[in-house]
């Protein structure tokens, strides 16, 4: 039987992020448990055509790895995935690393002070803190649609895409609107005989001012590093900007959707589409997307926007709630994930055997985002609402990371695990549900919100503010004895 100092579930950059900040603290006694083959997160499973981050690159990087080598402003999934896995060579991550691993459950011991970790080999490795880096956007979410088995052709969700399966010539449904459509919708609509867009809400978007990064871009770059260091500063400064206009400012937000319907009607002048694809709803509820090749897409004559409600699937096609069955050879579903059910499904048991399934029965509320009353030594990254409106989620890992490290340094300074203190949580919690109570988020129905309307993904605030706040403070833990 192992027993580590720390045992960290995931490699995608919050993983990865999370072991780089236990090395730098001189911590080696740690493993990082992760269930594929190869690191990278959401990076290595979403393989979809036009796969991409709607983030600019030298901002959607670790500030203190930057890559002067970027292929293009917003890189596609290949060049993510091989900055991970450059990242995980260069800190020596990959010794740490058990691939094909998946952890099943969680046990805290009160006796012996330490995590139980048990995974789907039927091992036990026991360690005295736990960090969770499975992310919110790991499992895909398919719609509660009436016979969606009984559909006779290929089907399957875009972070699954099967590439085995050839659309070229096909009659191709896709069901959703949302970040990855948009970006495979344009990838796909100039091969196949037809597509059909199924589209419950539309989605705000605004010009991906994308371009080549060349060789003339990298050798600036690896000479002068604070050019890309302003790049990554400019972004950032637009992503803070963009967030006020969601939460504090009117006049911004109007901006924001000038902006946007300036550039969709732009690229949609017929106005029966436009009617469709403009949202009804405040910007900001539902994340913004950027593309300049998305609205184009759907205007050619081989693509048809069908806004009518999903009545079932049938072994041939799409009913829709008009009675229209829309006959098609292959669905793909462009759903999402289960964003908002944090940690599923490893079962998690902190002292006295509490469930955290059964805590967040309501809901996932963590302090900060990262740490959960009578569960000591357990840190969660990327935890409930810790997600960004607008902006990198790889500035907010940073923070959450550094803090993580600090709580568990503080903890072997006392020579004893640690736990946040129940009001100091509750406070914090009920803090962020009334801000998130009057903003954008509470509009409309988006994966920002679980069943109960709830906004449990979210952080109302700047990325700046969450900086500030993720200073870990010893007062706000308690021993546990």
């Amino acid at each position: 039987m192992t027993k580590l100092s720390a045992v960290v579930i995931g490699t995608g950059f919050g993983g990865l992020a999370a072991a780089i900040e236990l090395k730098k603290a001189g911590v080696e006694d740690f493993t990082i448990l992760e269930r594929r083959d190869r690191v990278g997160g959401v990076w290595r499973e979403n393989t979809y055509p036009g796969a991409a981050c709607d983030v600019p690159s030298p901002y959607y990087s670790f500030s203190y790895e930057p890559n002067p080598n970027w292929p293009r402003r917003f890189s596609r999934q290949p060049a993510i995935l091989d900055y991970l896995e450059h990242v995980a060579d260069k800190h020596d991550l990959y010794r740490h690393i058990e691939f094909g691993v998946e952890v099943t459950a969680i046990e805290y011991d009160e006796k012996a002070g330490e995590w139980s970790v048990q995974t789907d080999r039927g091992e036990v490795i026991r360690t005295e803190a736990v960090v969770t880096a499975v992310g919110q956007l790991s499992r895909p979410a398919f719609p509660s649609i009436k016979g969606r088995d009984t559909f006779e052709g290929p089907s399957f969700h875009s972070a699954e895409w099967d590439h085995s399966v050839d659309l070229t010539g096909k009659r191709v449904a896709v069901i959703g609107t949302g970040a990855s459509a948009i970006q495979f919708v344009p990838e796909i609509a100039p091969t196949v005989a037809k597509l059909e867009l199924f589209q419950r809400t539309a989605p705000y978007i605004v010009p991906r001012p994308d371009t080549e990064f060349g060789p003339r871009h990298h050798k600036i770059f690896a000479a002068l590093p604070f050019t890309q260091l302003a790049e990554r500063g400019a972004w950032w400064g637009v992503a803070e900007t963009v967030s006020v206009s969601f939460l504090y400012s009117r006049l911004l937000s109007r901006a924001v959707t000038g902006i946007s319907k300036w550039h969709m009607r732009r690229q949609v002048p017929d106005q029966e589409l436009f009617e469709k694809v403009w949202p009804k709803y405040p910007v900001g509820c539902k994340r913004i997307l950027f593309s300049s090749n998305y609205l184009p897409a759907l205007t050619q004559p081989n693509v048809d926007v069908v806004t009518d409600g999903i009545a079932e699937i049938t072994p041939h096609g799409v009913r829709t709630a008009d009675g229209v069955l829309h006959e098609v050879d292959v669905i793909v579903y462009g759903t999402g994930f289960t964003a908002s059910d944090f940690l599923a499904p490893m079962k998690i048991l902190g002292r006295g055997r509490r469930n955290l399934r059964e805590q967040w029965t309501d809901g996932a509320h963590a302090y900060l985002g990262i740490s959960v009353p009578h569960f000591p030594n357990l840190y969660i990254m990327y935890g409930p609402n810790t997600n960004v409106g607008s902006g990198s989620i790889v500035f907010m890992l940073e923070q959450q990371a550094r803090f993580i490290v600090d709580a568990l340094a503080h903890a072997k300074r006392r020579g004893a695990p640690i736990e946040v203190k129940p009001e100091v949580e509750e406070a914090f919690d009920t803090e962020i549900q009334s801000r998130l109570a009057s903003s954008v988020w509470t509009k409309c129905s988006s994966w920002y919100r679980n069943a109960a309307g709830r906004v449990s993904t979210n952080w109302p605030g700047t990325s700046l503010e969450y900086r500030k706040r993720t200073k870990f403070s010893p007062n706000d833990y308690q021993i546990v004895k």
